[in-house]
């Protein structure tokens, strides 16, 4: 049985596409969601799917990505008429025609710290001119809302004066160095979103996400949560590359597109919100130990590659304070001790 047809990953796509929502605002129209195929853009189409089927929603989704045998391997439904896959590099302008076209979800980036390092210019240029490309569409079609994906890397180095980062916090990035091209390249996609809003008069929301995880993590994600995760599923000692003292946020993916569509459909605009709660904070030291412990294997310490070290995150505390999101409704429904669990059962 695939994972996507599990009776636990069907339960949370359920769960999500029956959260107390204005689902009436995607009724008879249509969503673009760049980065279909990733983490979360897959679980986000999955349960827009499950509205339509269920419920009648018929809200077309357009779902972009790189790689169309990749998404009709994936998607089930792949040749539903409410689904339609566009093959698509970011950075190049979008040109199709789409029927009432009401909402886009700015999903697709470079996530993880091979990419980063790997290719640093393709990770700007994603968050910039992938970006305008997306606003530029929105402008043309006149879209309800648009949603851009934003990151917990956009607040930086914690200054040691607050324990959790809310919306307005700004922490030190140095920007003269290469990892620096993910969170500043953000930094300013999110000027450029408040750009358009004031300028071309758009509708935009911010969820900022914090490190997520799930059982749509993909194969090449090298984030050291997937990296412990793949090594438990393979019945492996678990791998830590630091001494495991950064302090991070995470979160199940069925809650951080739980956290989206709240946003997208309760959200002010022009506004930015972080999609985390204080039950998946853990130390990256106590998160080897968690997976670990799932698998009945050990942690062992082993030193990065002068690759996988020139793509790590420099912050050493990166909470985030979740109480503007809970204030409009939004509340997880795992804790991170739950969501691994949940997790490793899928993926084995």
């Amino acid at each position: 049985m695939g994972i996507f047809k599990h009776k636990l990953y069907l339960d949370d796509v359920n769960y999500v596409a029956n959260l107390d929502l204005d689902w009436s605002k995607f009724q008879d129209s249509s969503i673009l969601i760049s980065g279909a195929t990733g983490l979360l853009g897959s679980f986000l189409v999955d349960v827009i799917a499950e509205r339509n089927e269920k419920t009648g929603l018929n809200c077309k989704i357009y779902a972009l990505g790189r790689n169309a045998d990749k998404a009709r391997e994936r998607f089930s439904y792949f040749d539903k008429k409410y689904f339609e896959f566009i093959p698509y590099d970011i950075n190049e302008p979008l040109n199709f025609k789409a029927e009432n076209l009401g909402y886009v979800v700015h999903l697709a980036s470079n996530t993880h710290p091979l990419q980063y390092a790997s290719d640093p210019i393709g990770t700007i240029t994603t968050n910039i001119i992938g970006l305008k490309n997306m606003l530029d569409l929105c402008v043309d079609f006149k879209v309800k809302r648009f949603a851009f994906a934003s990151t917990n890397e956009i607040y930086g180095e914690n200054r040691g004066d607050v324990e959790l980062f809310d919306e307005d916090y700004c922490g030190y990035i140095n920007s003269n160095t290469l990892r620096a091209g993910y969170p500043e390249s953000k930094r300013a996609g999110e000027a450029l979103c408040q750009a358009y809003k004031e300028q071309k008069g758009l509708d935009i929301v911010i969820p900022r996400f914090t490190r997520s995880y799930g059982p749509t993590i993909l194969s090449t994600d090298s984030k050291a949560i997937s990296q412990f995760i793949f090594k438990a599923i393979n019945n492996q000692d678990i791998v830590l590359k630091s001494e495991g003292n950064q302090y991070y946020s995470y979160t199940y993916v069925a809650d951080a597109i739980s956290g989206l569509l709240t946003i997208l459909t309760k959200g002010e605009s022009g506004e930015a919100y972080n999609i985390a709660d204080k039950s998946s904070d853990i130390t990256l030291k106590d998160l080897a130990n968690l997976i670990a412990k799932q698998v009945g294997k050990e942690v062992i310490f082993e030193l990065p590659d002068e690759i996988e070290s020139k793509g790590f995150s420099k912050a050493t505390k990166a909470r985030l304070n979740g109480h503007k999101l809970s204030s409009i409704g939004w509340k997880p429904r795992y804790t991170i001790v739950e969501g691994i669990q949940r997790t490793i059962e899928l993926l084995k």
